[in-house]
């Protein structure tokens, strides 16, 4: 973990322009000597920033905030959902002992979920953030573990700083999620936005699937994919970036409402989600979707603060394009 200062980046309106992209791009910001960041604004959580979170732990309780990787019967966006599999040593294999191993295979985006910052493009150009254009080929590591390629921002790379540690906090639910929303949500809980925060937004998105229980019921209530979510703005984007979080994240599908919203009010295709473009490829800010939030929601509210210790530490899995958070608040 270096030990830059990141405390004076520049504001939204002031980001240098980089030729050819529109303007909101921090490409370059977070370089060392010479060589392009992978990180984005993971780089936020300096030592002084993690220490400050720590203060957080006080009581000693965690809350897991990953929904069952089966929790969606038929995961949107054609996604592959869990299937496991048991292996028996007795019946399955030569091994003379009382025992079982287990295969799973999911699309990484199935459930709870960290989108890598190759996950969606800038969908004009299809370039990724600081300018990475990985093909799937060159994202296919599994042979060369050791041998990863670092011009990808891909989610194996949180491992060499150590994965995600620092202070989240969280805001509650409606349709349309606005800045000032969260603003006033926040005011009302006493919380102080600070550098290097991991804005954690719930919206009642996986409760309401988790009621509708059966695989008939959670398709309807999928279908079409219009969902809760945080509005996708330029102003929202210019107002996360002014705030310099490290990462967001929510329980919703998208974590910005779907489907997007053009400017003059008409419906957009998926192919202009807003802050997809702006977060992933233009800051580096990754965006963690379908959290479980609801036990969270449940022990802020008793213990009366919004703010505690976060980790997360995504699958070790080199070119990952998304992965299960296997996040921990704790309070």
């Amino acid at each position: 973990m270096g030990s830059a200062d990141y405390t004076n980046l520049p504001k939204f309106d002031d980001l240098p322009p980089v030729e050819g992209m529109p303007h909101g791009c921090a490409w370059g910001l977070f370089d060392k000597d010479g060589q392009k960041d992978h990180l984005g604004c993971l780089n936020l959580l300096t030592p002084g920033v993690v220490q400050a979170a720590f203060k957080e732990a006080r009581e000693g309780e965690s809350v897991s905030l990953n929904w069952p990787i089966n929790a969606i019967h038929t995961p949107g966006f054609g996604r592959t959902g869990l299937k496991h599999k048991v292996i028996s040593f007795q019946e399955d294999t030569g091994l003379n002992v009382h025992g079982f191993d287990d295969e799973v295979t999911f699309n990484t985006q199935c459930s709870s979920q960290w989108d890598s910052l190759v996950h969606f493009a800038h969908q004009h150009s299809g370039l990724s953030y600081n300018g990475a254009k990985p093909s799937r080929e060159a994202l296919i590591q599994a042979d060369t573990p050791f041998e990863t390629n670092r011009d990808a921002p891909t989610l194996n790379h949180w491992h060499e700083r150590g994965g995600l540690v620092g202070r989240g906090y969280s805001p509650f639910e409606t349709h349309r999620i606005t800045v000032e929303d969260i603003e006033a949500v926040a005011k009302w809980e006493g919380l102080e936005f600070r550098h290097g925060d991991i804005l954690i937004v719930r919206s009642g998105f996986t409760r309401g699937l988790e009621a509708a229980r059966t695989p008939e019921k959670q398709a309807e209530a999928m279908a079409g994919h219009r969902t809760v979510g945080v509005d996708g703005s330029t102003k929202t984007a210019r107002w996360v970036w002014d705030h310099h979080f490290a990462a967001v994240a929510g329980d919703a599908i998208a974590f910005e409402q779907l489907p997007p919203m053009k400017e003059d009010g008409t419906e957009a295709s998926i192919g202009e989600l807003v802050l997809h473009q702006y977060f992933l490829g233009f800051f580096g800010l990754n965006i963690g979707e379908l959290w479980d939030l609801e036990k969270l929601s449940e022990t802020c509210a008793r213990r009366k603060r919004y703010s505690f210790l976060l980790t997360s530490c995504p699958l070790n899995v080199p070119g990952s394009i998304g992965s299960p958070p296997n996040a921990l608040a704790i309070f």
